[in-house]
């Protein structure tokens, strides 16, 4: 009984916060609530050990941390990377503004350890707050657990509006250029149909919409079986497989490598080779599961915030967050130009690493159903956005963000 409520409680605050997003418009992250409900929780009557009383204990940690960087293997498609490599560096440059800002003024204003502690989850989210979080707890530095799980908190609540506000200002520069060329293309058939009447020439017709950018997926699936057999079960199956090959690899190498990135590796060279379907736990249909379980276990950690802390804990936070995001802004403004970006889209790129996939799908989704008034202006729109959005979340927070963390657990 213990468990099922227990379940009933932390699956309740996962539903309130997503609630909360859908109704402002992810104006209001479901993270920031999620984890306000954890720490009022915590505060008044919800048990300190709800967590893994729900199942979300050490054990299910140890394998889903594996299995989701496998499983982000399989959202990178390698083709459409190289052909969006302008996004990819002005991402990746936006993450070495964030690391280079923050960890230069910032160590001015505060110690090493609140900065090295913080600054990952800056650059890729959710999976570089739990690393650092893990590698806290594993270094017995428990004073500074909390800090990764608020910067992971906190720079959603930034990034998402601002990242949209930017995202509108391109819509509006993309709908004016795409107004211009059909003025010119209407004139210039205006033109041929008067030409037509004497030369009997047919007109040419307006430029369409640019098809929709599809992302190019690997096609050799050898290992393909029959639908009857391409089970849950199976998928699982190579999942874990992959898993196991890349830890295994891992221990090979005694920590030269962090496991973790060989994980991610593994999972791309299994999606390439047509071993993994693309989202292949989504697939399999335990995703979301294991999601809600890796968030359930980062706010667990909240349950040492006491009221007293707070303000030790949000004066560095937010002000590494607003170094962190200038850090950002400042570097793509600088290659925009060059890589014939305009800055609004190349600072969205940038911003991408506070949030990364799915949270840049939806926003861009979001945005484009807003300001598109006609089915086809809405489509113009996601193929001038969405693939730069794409590449940039996955250039930093399936990518960037793993590899610094791993740098940062080294010199705590």
């Amino acid at each position: 009984m213990v468990a099922i409520l227990s379940l009933m409680v932390v699956m309740g605050f996962m539903m309130l916060g997503e609630w909360v997003s859908t109704r402002s418009r992810a104006y209001v992250p479901s993270v920031f609530i999620t984890a306000l409900l954890f720490l009022v929780g915590f505060w008044t009557i919800v048990p300190k050990n709800i967590v893994p009383a729900a199942s979300f204990g050490t054990v299910f940690i140890q394998i889903t941390q594996a299995v989701l960087l496998v499983h982000m293997g399989t959202l990178m498609d390698l083709k459409l990377l190289l052909k969006q490599w302008r996004a990819v560096v002005i991402a990746l440059s936006g993450v070495v503004g964030t690391v280079v800002l923050t960890m230069g003024i910032g160590r001015l204003l505060f110690d090493w350890h609140t900065i090295v502690a913080s600054v990952p989850p800056l650059t890729g989210g959710l999976v570089a707050a739990f690393l650092m979080t893990a590698g806290l707890k594993a270094q017995h530095i428990t004073a500074l657990v909390a800090f990764p799980v608020a910067m992971f908190v906190m720079h959603s609540m930034l990034g998402y509006p601002l990242t949209a506000w930017m995202l509108k200002r391109e819509s509006r520069r993309l709908l004016q250029v795409r107004h211009v060329d059909v003025t010119v293309a209407t004139a210039d058939s205006a033109t041929s149909a008067t030409v037509q009447t004497t030369a009997q020439l047919p007109v040419c017709p307006l430029p369409t919409v640019p098809a929709k950018v599809k992302s190019v997926q690997p096609q050799l699936r050898h290992w393909q079986l029959p639908a009857a057999y391409d089970t849950s079960a199976f998928m699982l199956f190579k999942v874990a497989a992959v898993t196991g090959l890349a830890e295994w690899t891992a221990q090979l190498a005694h920590g030269t490598v962090n496991q973790y990135i060989i994980c991610l590796v593994f999972g791309v060279i299994a999606h390439q080779l047509g071993f993994l379907e693309d989202a292949v736990l989504e697939k399999a249909g335990v995703f979301h599961w294991l999601m809600y379980g890796l968030l359930a276990y980062i706010f667990a950690n909240l349950n040492i915030v006491k009221i007293s802390m707070l303000s030790g804990i949000l004066i560095p936070i937010v002000t590494l967050i607003v170094l962190g995001v200038l850090g950002m802004w400042i570097a793509s403004s600088l290659l925009a130009r060059p890589l014939r970006f305009s800055r609004e889209m190349a600072f969205a790129s940038a911003l991408t690493a506070l949030f990364g996939f799915p949270a840049d799908y939806i926003v861009t989704h979001e945005v484009t159903e807003i300001m598109g008034s006609t089915a086809e202006e809405k489509q113009y729109l996601l193929d001038q956005m969405l693939p730069k959005m794409l590449v940039g979340g996955f250039a930093t927070v399936s990518v960037a963000s793993v590899i610094i963390a791993s740098i940062f657990l080294k010199i705590l």
